[in-house]
């Protein structure tokens, strides 16, 4: 394959859910890559248990922080 001359990016594939083996702890999670809006392909992120929790745990304050944002209203100003 060749390599885009844009660079890639990934959304979550709207087709598919996250799931988890309960045998070996893996999350998978289905993405769709993308070359600016050109679909490219579909993979699999593939964590660990350990590794899913960690990218949990990280994901969490940037996702409280644009709800925050979200909600936050002008101060009144008098």
């Amino acid at each position: 394959m060749d390599t885009p001359s844009a660079p890639w990016h990934a959304s979550p594939r709207r087709d598919a859910a996250p799931y988890s083996d309960a045998q070996t702890g893996e999350v998978r999670i289905p993405l769709t890559l993308f070359s600016v809006d050109e679909r490219i392909r579909d993979v699999d992120l593939v964590l660990s248990r350990t590794e899913g929790e960690t990218f949990f745990e990280q994901l969490r304050p940037a996702l409280t922080a644009s709800i925050e944002s979200a909600v936050r209203r002008p101060e009144v100003v008098k």
